[in-house]
C-alpha cells in the first residue's frame, strides 16, 4: 500500500481531493490496494473545464512564442527522466506491467515530450503559391480547452502522447486517466506544472468513463477530444463529437493479422510472433493476435511457436525476468476465459495455455498462461473479436491471394506483420493489407517520429510525428493585399 490517505487530484491546477466517490487503485499481481483516492465529481469535470479556459485565454501559455514552450516540454522531459526509475515502479504497481517494460515506458514518455518540444521549436507555417494581388498564408493556431482520454494498458506513454502535442500547440488541457490506472497522470500533472506549465493549463480527472468521460466529452467549452481505449466507447464520443461537430481523434481496437511466409527467417519470425503477442500480456491494440502460417510450414512453426510460449516467464512484475505480468483486473481475466472457452465450443484446440497459473503468488493476482490456439479458421468469433488478452488464433494458408483476402476481413485494420525474405513478396502483402501500420521482419516496434492510427473500427485521426501538433491546432488562411488601386468592383 503507498498510503492509507487519500489521493488528491489535479482540478486546474489545484491539488485537492475530488467530490465523487472513494475508490481504491489495486495492484494487479496480488489484488492488494496501492493508492484510495476519490473520483472527480461533476462539479469538478465543470470547474476544471472553466478554469482551463479562463487559464488558456489569460496565462499567456497560448501566446507564448513557440521556442518558450518548447523550453517547458524539454524541461518536462528531463524531469521525467530525473525520476524515472520511481516512475517506473509507479507503473508497474499501476497496471502490474514487468519493471523492464515500465522503464521503457516512461523512457518513451520522456522521448515524446522531447520530440514535441523539438518539433514545435522547428515548425514551420506556410506561404503559399499566389493567385493574384495578395499574399497568401497559411497559420495554425491553438483551439482552447482540449480532451485526452487515455487507456488503462500504457498509462504514462499513452498520456505523454496526447498531452506533449497539445501542450506544444498552446492548449489547456483536462485529462481523465482510465479508472484502475490514475497514478501515472497525477505524476504528470506535478511534473509539468514544476516544469513551468501555468496553473489551470492542466487538469487530471479520474473517475469512471461513463460518467467523467461523458461529461467532459459533452462540455460546450472542449474543443476536441483525443481518445484511446475501445471501438464501442470511441464509437459514442463519436456521436456526441458530432453532434457539436467538434473534431475527435479516435484511436481503439484491433484483431492485427501476423502472416508468415513460407521463406521467412524462422527465428526471427518465431520470436517476433511470441513478442507481438504475448508481450504486455496481450493487452495491447495492435497485439498480433490473428496468425497466418503457410501451409508447408505450419506443423513445425507452431511446435516452435508452442514451445517458446511454454518458456516465457509469467510472474512478478518486480522482477527482472518476468517477461509476461499478471492481467489488469480479475473481471478482466474472466472475460479472456470465456473467449477461450467459447474458442473451444466453436471447434478451436488449446494448442498451449488455456489456464491460469496456480500456487504461490499466482494464486493473488490476475494472471493467465499465453494461450495458442488452432483448429479455427478466420470467421469463427475468437478470430474476429478482439480479446486484449494473451491469446492468438494460429492458421494456415496456402496461397497469398487467400491470405490477403483473410487479413482483410476484419472489421479493424489498425495493425499487420509480414515476415518473409522476400523483399518483392514482403512489398507485395504490405502493400495489400489494410492496416494503419505494417510491420515487415519485425513487430511492435515505434517511433513518435512517425504517425500512428487505424482505418475502420480501428479508428480516426493520427497521433505522433510532426502533424501530430496539427491534430491540436486549428487552420487559418490569411491574405495580405499587395494591389495598388483599390478593389475596382466599387468604384464608380
Amino acid at each position: 500500500m503507498i498510503s492509507s490517505e487519500l489521493l488528491p487530484i489535479c482540478i486546474a491546477g489545484e491539488w485537492r481531493l475530488g467530490g465523487g466517490d472513494v475508490y481504491e487503485s489495486l495492484y494487479p499481481a496480488t489484488g492488494e490496494p496501492i493508492a484510495r483516492l476519490r473520483a472527480a465529481s461533476l462539479a469538478d469535470v465543470e470547474e476544471a473545464i472553466t478554469r482551463a479556459d479562463h487559464a488558456f485565454r489569460t496565462s499567456g501559455w497560448a501566446q507564448r512564442l513557440p521556442h518558450e514552450r518548447a523550453a517547458v516540454l524539454h524541461r518536462v522531459a528531463q524531469l521525467i527522466r530525473e525520476e524515472s526509475e520511481s516512475l517506473a515502479q509507479k507503473q508497474r504497481l499501476d497496471n502490474g506491467k514487468p519493471i523492464n517494460e515500465t522503464r521503457n515506458l516512461v523512457a518513451s514518455a520522456a522521448g515524446t515530450f522531447q520530440f514535441f518540444a523539438a518539433a514545435l521549436e522547428t515548425l514551420e507555417e506556410t506561404i503559399t503559391p499566389s493567385r493574384g494581388a495578395f499574399v497568401t498564408m497559411s497559420v495554425h493556431e491553438p483551439m482552447g480547452v482540449v480532451a485526452a482520454i487515455t487507456p488503462w494498458n500504457s498509462p504514462i506513454a499513452s498520456e505523454a502522447q496526447k498531452l506533449a502535442p497539445a501542450l506544444a500547440a498552446g492548449n489547456a488541457v483536462v485529462v481523465k486517466p482510465a479508472e484502475v490506472t490514475p497514478l501515472m497522470a497525477l505524476e504528470l500533472a506535478r511534473i509539468c506544472e514544476q516544469a513551468g506549465v501555468p496553473k489551470g493549463i492542466v487538469s487530471v480527472l479520474p473517475g469512471k468513463g461513463s460518467v467523467i468521460g461523458d461529461a467532459i466529452t459533452q462540455h460546450p467549452l472542449v474543443k476536441r477530444v483525443s481518445f484511446t481505449g475501445g471501438t464501442t466507447t470511441g464509437k459514442h464520443i463519436a456521436h456526441i463529437a458530432a453532434d457539436k461537430m467538434m473534431p475527435v481523434s479516435l484511436e481503439l481496437g484491433g484483431k492485427s493479422p501476423t502472416m508468415v511466409l513460407d521463406d521467412a527467417d524462422l527465428d526471427h519470425a518465431v520470436s517476433g510472433v511470441l513478442y507481438g503477442i504475448f508481450s504486455s500480456s496481450g493487452e495491447s491494440c495492435i497485439a498480433g493476435s490473428r496468425l497466418f502460417v503457410a501451409r508447408s510450414i505450419y506443423d513445425e512453426f507452431l511446435t516452435r511457436l508452442a514451445e517458446g510460449a511454454n518458456a516465457l516467464r509469467v510472474g512478478d512484475p518486480a522482477s527482472e525476468r518476468t517477461q509476461m505480468g499478471p492481467l489488469i483486473t480479475a473481471r478482466h481475466r474472466e472475460g479472456i476465459e470465456r473467449y477461450v472457452a467459447l474458442g473451444v465450443s466453436e471447434g478451436g484446440r488449446i494448442r498451449t495455455g488455456g489456464v491460469r497459473p496456480h500456487g504461490g503468488e499466482y494464486d493473488k493476482g490476475y494472471f493467465y498462461r499465453p494461450t495458442i490456439i488452432e483448429g479455427l479458421d478466420n470467421s469463427a468469433r475468437i478470430s474476429q473479436e478482439e480479446i486484449f488478452g494473451p491469446v492468438l488464433v494460429a492458421m494456415p494458408f496456402d496461397d497469398e491471394e487467400s491470405l490477403i483476402a483473410q487479413a482483410n476481413d476484419s472489421v479493424y485494420a489498425l495493425a499487420a506483420g509480414v515476415w518473409s525474405r522476400d523483399f518483392k513478396r514482403a512489398w507485395k502483402l504490405g502493400r495489400a493489407v489494410q492496416a494503419g501500420t505494417v510491420w515487415v521482419n519485425t513487430y511492435k516496434q515505434f517511433s513518435v517520429s512517425t504517425p500512428f492510427g487505424g482505418w475502420r473500427d480501428s479508428g480516426l485521426g493520427r497521433e505522433k510525428g510532426r502533424e501530430g501538433i496539427f491534430q491540436y491546432m486549428e487552420q487559418k488562411s490569411m491574405y495580405w493585399g499587395t494591389n495598388e488601386q483599390p478593389l475596382p468592383w466599387a468604384l464608380t
